[in-house]
């Protein structure tokens, strides 16, 4: 079946944004990443730094403690829950739209019925991860020398809770890539080789 969608799931500093911009370009497809959040946040009716701090990211890198308190409270009353079925719904909206790139939050698992859509997931070294990191944005991100650790613990967290699915585990992409070996250039190239079969 010929696809649609593309989502890319990635590791903090693995280039997932470049990379998506990239081979959205290279397609002539929309890229969505930034516009989830904006969306998400007027359908939640939530603060936008709360919807792009939460949205992908569990509360803390503690899994034991990063959501216990969540189910507690009122049905559909979590901020957290009401943030999960606003991406929901933004991005299925999108993916219905038109052909597109999709960055980030879940929407691998979102559109898992989705038979036109190619799931992907990047990853690359720690040096690699760490160099583009500095040249983005600076040595300020990287002095605390478990801020890449800990923002991916945090982005599996919450991938878990949300979809109860194992981040990153390659059964649940059509292609894992490492950018740090294989590079910017390459990595676009085979995604778009894979949509276009």
């Amino acid at each position: 079946m010929k696809k649609n969608i593309i989502t890319i799931s990635r590791e903090f500093g693995s280039g997932g944004r470049t990379i998506g911009k990239k081979v959205a370009k290279e397609l002539g497809i929309m890229y969505y990443d930034r516009d989830i959040i904006r969306e998400a946040a007027k359908e939640s009716g939530l603060n936008e730094r709360y919807v792009e701090e939460y949205g992908e990211f569990s509360p803390s890198a503690d899994d034991r403690f990063a959501y216990s308190f969540v189910d507690y409270m009122e049905e559909g009353n979590s901020p957290v829950l009401r943030l999960w079925e606003a991406r929901k719904k933004v991005i299925r909206e999108f993916a219905d739209r038109e052909p597109c790139v999709i960055v980030g939050v879940g929407a691998d698992y979102i559109l898992k019925d989705r038979r036109d859509c190619l799931k992907v997931f990047l990853y690359a070294d720690e040096e690699t991860k760490q160099e583009r990191i500095r040249e983005l944005y600076g040595d300020v991100v990287l002095r605390d020398k478990n801020r890449i650790h800990n923002m991916d613990v945090r982005r599996s967290i919450n991938y878990q809770y949300f979809t109860g699915q194992e981040w990153g585990k390659s059964k649940n992409y059509d292609l894992s890539l490492n950018s740090g070996s294989l590079g910017v250039d390459k990595c676009a190239d085979i995604i778009i080789k894979a949509f276009e079969d």
